[in-house]
């Protein structure tokens, strides 16, 4: 699979698909993120004021967490490059667009938009939309 930079093909071929569940934010205090592996995070970032783990709503609830708001996540099937620019300003200015607020995770292969639950499947509509338009 090779990693796309071009911001028309990108766009062209995003493919936004929405994962199933539901997933929070949760913040630990600073510490050794091997504390937190046994809740199987989908992802963790360290930040001076502690430890954001991004965790599936049910898994959050169990261990009795404080969380966000529930999100849906959206992947951008496209293979981009960590070095493409623009994806994310495209697709985060067509969700402000429509009043839908994004939190973005790029990860190797693919952008993951989390975004607030109720609002999921018209960000999807509003991603596809972007996608068609940039085929034109």
């Amino acid at each position: 699979m090779t990693a796309i930079t071009d911001l028309s093909v990108l766009l062209a071929t995003m493919e936004p698909e929405l994962v199933a569940g539901e997933f929070v934010y949760c913040t630990m205090p600073a510490s050794q993120p091997g504390d937190y592996l046994h809740l199987r995070p989908l992802a963790l970032f360290h930040e001076a004021e502690g430890l954001t783990l991004i965790l599936p709503q049910d898994t959050a609830d169990e261990a009795d967490l404080q969380a966000s708001a529930p999100l849906r996540q959206i992947t951008l099937k496209v293979h981009s490059s960590l070095e493409a620019v623009g994806l994310t300003a495209a697709f985060s200015h067509a969700l402000t667009e429509v009043g839908i607020s994004a939190n973005v995770v790029a990860a190797y292969y693919h952008d993951h938009i989390f975004v607030p639950a109720a609002d999921a499947e018209r960000a999807v509509e509003t991603l596809r939309q972007l996608s068609a338009a940039s085929r034109s």
